[in-house]
């Protein structure tokens, strides 16, 4: 029987603020376009969090039935280490979907925005399949699509949209600095994984990319991350508060240039996972900022 600790770390907290990220900066940029409500905001950060919490024990659930999980470092694996009964793990994951799928109903109903019921069924969907099934992208080298399009452009633009009714230049760039971010965190995570995911057959981009090419990916996207804070800045000055989280961002980066592995990758994790949040924060605030300064 797993503990209630190991549960949670089942629940990877460290990733979360791959949820947190986007809903503060397309909040920050449907108040800038004068239009943000932070009651569906608060229904939004919702959302994203259980979506995420489920993506992680769906995870922990499909990588452990298939014997992937049993030789890595890093956070626990309810299945992998045979902590908790496989079938108890899957119904956490539908339930976190279920909650995620609940409130997000509520969101959009509110909202009034019926068509984005289907982005969040695709998100659902995409979320199981991402290692779940006969056939997961993820094991072919695809998860950091997944993850740009629902962690960063659907999550920020769906954000900004469900508020504003309509996506801004800011929005945008601030879904792909979002997103960038997303990636990264799990570019880390599956550069850590290499070795392991390649006995097991599991194609992730890293693998296909090798250990050289990953690291500067890595770099590549906390480039394109600075960069979109550029681009919002041009339209809100005050965004440019983003910049200040980029000091975050140099000790996994010299982690990651700097050719660490195995569990010397895990501070590298963590690390990215703090900039993305103080990303989020700093920028969205930033756009918050710009509309009580008009």
């Amino acid at each position: 029987m797993a503990t209630l600790n190991q549960w949670v770390e089942g629940a990877r907290p460290r990733t979360l603020p791959a949820a947190v990220a986007p809903v503060s900066v397309g909040t920050g940029a449907a108040y800038a376009l004068d239009r943000g409500n932070a009651g569906f905001a608060l229904l939004a950060l919702f959302v994203a969090l259980f979506l995420q919490i489920g993506v992680n024990y769906a995870n922990d659930y499909s990588d452990g039935i298939r014997g992937t999980d049993e030789d890595r470092v890093g956070p626990v694996r309810l299945v992998g280490q045979g902590l908790a009964n496989p079938s108890n793990v899957k119904l956490a994951a539908f339930a976190s979907f279920f909650v995620a799928a609940f409130v997000g109903l509520a969101l959009i109903t509110l909202a009034n925005t019926p068509w984005l019921l289907l982005v969040g069924v695709a998100a659902i969907i995409a979320a199981w399949k991402y290692t779940g099934g006969k056939n997961p992208y993820g094991y072919q080298g695809l998860g950091e699509v997944f993850v740009f399009i629902f962690f960063g452009l659907v999550a920020v633009l769906g954000t900004t949209y469900t508020q504003a009714k309509e996506i801004s230049v800011p929005a945008i760039a601030g879904a792909v600095g979002v997103g960038a971010i997303a990636c990264a965190i799990l570019v880390t995570n599956n550069l850590r994984d290499i070795p392991s995911d390649s006995e097991v057959g599991k194609n992730t981009l890293a693998v296909r990319l090798g250990d050289r090419a990953t690291r500067i990916f890595y770099t590549v996207l906390v480039a394109v991350a600075a960069l979109a804070v550029g681009v919002c800045a041009v339209y809100h000055l005050p965004a440019a508060a983003g910049f200040v989280s980029l000091v975050l961002a140099v000790p996994p980066l010299r982690r990651v240039l700097g050719g660490a592995t195995g569990r010397d990758l895990v501070p590298a994790l963590a690390g990215t996972g703090r900039f993305q949040l103080a990303y989020g924060i700093l920028l969205g605030g930033g756009l918050l900022a710009a509309h009580f300064m008009n």
